[in-house]
């Protein structure tokens, strides 16, 4: 496969381009052609012009492109209105099928079904690119549907869009149907000698706490943490419900989990009532963040990215990069995330309304995302390592940017930390370090009540005569005691890992949860850490015993009950002489 790409604002440059193609063609014998165009212009008219030259001096090339909010012309943002790549497949194996539908909110399923019952009936089918208009609709049925494709078909795509973000205006054309405002292109593109690998690159991060989506219909998210979704744009950005939001909104996507990876999603538009307008559904009771731009992180991923790709060693290389990418770096600056693929294919796109990418069985809508898609023909061919330009030179393009995204992680490290410490501190006694009590009793609560969990055992301590040792010989004296004693609860119970919990139930007095162990090990583990403790000698209070009940937990008891018998082993425990372990089954 070889490429060529070319720019344009006028017919006669387009005429006196097309020729120079249509002569390199001829001079190799290429066995077909595959022509991409992307144009920020959406008139009916210039595309269909463009459509008409390509015809009369192509006129057995393949062709499909879309309306865009700017163009990618090896690795850098194109300054022309018109961007054609022509790929030249020099193996007879290699086939490309073109399909085009018309798309609505009521047409997805069917269009999906077609795309399906295509792939299905050409098993040579590899990959799947599709270039579609997206504005006013909620993709989350189309993309369901697509991901009912074979899946060791690779599905990858971008929304076409215009010039100005806060217009609707978009379109895709093909030579199988034409110009088209409302539809969806599919570049059907396999064969035996093909090879396609496609993957995504984020490098936004998470900003501020989660928020809780508590009211969603579909694509329309209503509210966060119990309030309209809009506050959360205007409480922390101070963004306005006005005719900019989608442009402003587009740099801080909400940042969310689904179908095992980190999806951004960004709105479309706001209602009066504050609820969003998102391209796809976002399921209520999900958790989601506001994320920023870290130029560092973007620039890390895009260079990450095109060294994996190295391996591959791709023949060219295409961007479906999110228009919000273009708004947050500027012209000037935007290509310095698509540069380093260059260096290894030339590479080709556009500035989406969209990103689509399929991962796994499913086929996700994403924002503020770079979809990365490389095809080669025949066997792949070994490459040098990439060298890139110095960080000094990339860091005097935007200093700005650069020390508000690094003051930004740092604050988002140090509160995390924060909440981390906090939410450690709510269940944990401060003195011991074991839970508190609140704590082990809602482990206790809720081990008793799960059908899952097998034998579960309580174990509450009590040291004996403790009073003595605050009295006689201090609190201090004490503490080192109730401390020393949780250290060897800790220790005894270091090999049960996630089976066991041990919290102090209050004053002198400690509890431990076991499950899924048997009776002789639990009463090892109690036998072992009274023993243990017998054996210190505290510097002042000398040797200090505790006595300890235990018991098996009935399938029939409720907790309260549970916690009364290990309490009546305790009691037994302590009238019966002290240090030693009493079990009731």
């Amino acid at each position: 496969m070889k490429q060529l790409q070319i720019s344009f604002r006028d017919l006669k440059t387009l005429d006196e381009e097309l020729l120079k193609l249509r002569n390199y063609y001829d001079e190799h014998s290429f066995k077909g052609m595959l022509i991409h165009i992307y144009t920020e212009i959406t008139s009916k008219e210039r595309i269909g012009e463009t459509l008409e030259k390509i015809e009369e001096i192509l006129p057995e090339a393949e062709y499909a492109g879309c309306s865009s909010n700017g163009n990618i012309m090896h690795g850098d943002f194109s300054q022309d209105s018109f961007v054609l790549t022509c790929s030249f497949l020099e193996y007879e194996t290699t086939r490309i099928k073109i399909l085009q539908y018309k798309l609505t909110e009521d047409t997805q399923e069917e269009v999906s079904r077609e795309l399906c019952r295509a792939v299905a009936d050409n098993k040579w089918v590899k990959g799947v690119e599709f270039l579609l208009t997206i504005r006013g609709m909620s993709l989350t049925g189309l993309c369901e549907g697509l991901s009912k494709v074979t899946e060791n078909v690779q599905i990858f795509g971008g929304g076409a869009f215009g010039a100005d973000i806060n217009v609707d205006d978009a379109c895709v054309f093909s030579k199988e149907g034409g110009y088209q405002e409302k539809g969806v292109v599919f570049i059907l593109m396999g064969g035996e000698d093909l090879h396609i690998t496609s993957s995504h690159v984020c490098g936004w991060k998470p900003l501020g706490s989660f928020l809780n989506v508590t009211s969603a219909d579909g694509a329309i998210l209503k509210e966060l943490n119990g309030r309209p979704a809009y506050d959360t744009y205007y409480r922390y950005l101070r963004i306005k419900n006005d005719e900019n939001f989608f442009l402003h909104t587009l740099e801080f996507p909400f940042l969310y989990r689904d179908k095992g990876i980190d999806i951004m999603r960004a709105p479309v538009a706001c209602t009066p009532e504050g609820f969003l307008i998102m391209t796809s559904d976002m399921l209520q009771d999900s958790m989601a963040r506001l994320a920023y731009g870290d130029p560092w992180t973007i620039l890390e991923s895009t260079r990450e990215k095109a060294e994996q790709l190295i391996e591959f060693s791709p023949q060219c290389i295409l961007i479906f990069s999110c228009a919000g990418r273009r708004t947050f770096w500027g012209n000037d600056g935007v290509g310095t995330e698509t540069e380093a693929y260059e260096k290894v294919a030339p590479t080709s796109g556009f500035y989406t309304s969209s990103e689509f990418l399929r991962h796994e069985a499913y086929v996700i809508q994403h924002n503020v995302t770079q979809v990365v898609a490389a095809l080669r023909e025949g066997e792949p061919e070994k490459r040098e390592k990439l060298k890139f330009t110095s960080d000094k030179a990339f860091e005097g393009k935007i200093p700005m940017i650069n020390r508000m995204a690094a003051f930004i992680k740092q604050t988002m490290e140090e509160l995390e930390e924060a909440n981390e410490r906090l939410e450690k501190m709510a269940v944990t006694d401060g003195l011991t370090g074991l839970l508190n009590r609140a704590e082990i009793q809602r482990k206790i609560t809720k081990a008793v009540k799960d059908e899952d969990i097998d034998d579960a055992y309580l174990i509450m301590m009590d040291l004996d005569n403790f009073k003595r040792v605050n009295d006689q010989y201090g609190h201090k004296e004490g503490d080192n005691v109730l401390i020393r004693l949780s250290g060897i609860m800790k220790e005894a119970m270091i090999d049960l890992e996630d089976n066991c919990f041990c919290g102090r139930w209050g004053g002198e007095e400690f509890m431990i949860l076991i499950f899924s162990h048997g009776e002789d090990e639990v009463l090892d583990h109690a036998e072992w850490i009274r023993k243990t403790m017998e054996g210190i000698r505290f510097e002042k209070a000398g040797q200090v015993t505790v006595s300890t009940g235990v018991i098996k937990v009935h399938s029939d008891e409720t907790p309260d009950q549970a916690c009364s018998r290990v309490d009546e082993a305790l009691y037994e425990a302590k009238n019966t002489g002290k240090n030693r372990v009493i079990f009731y089954k």
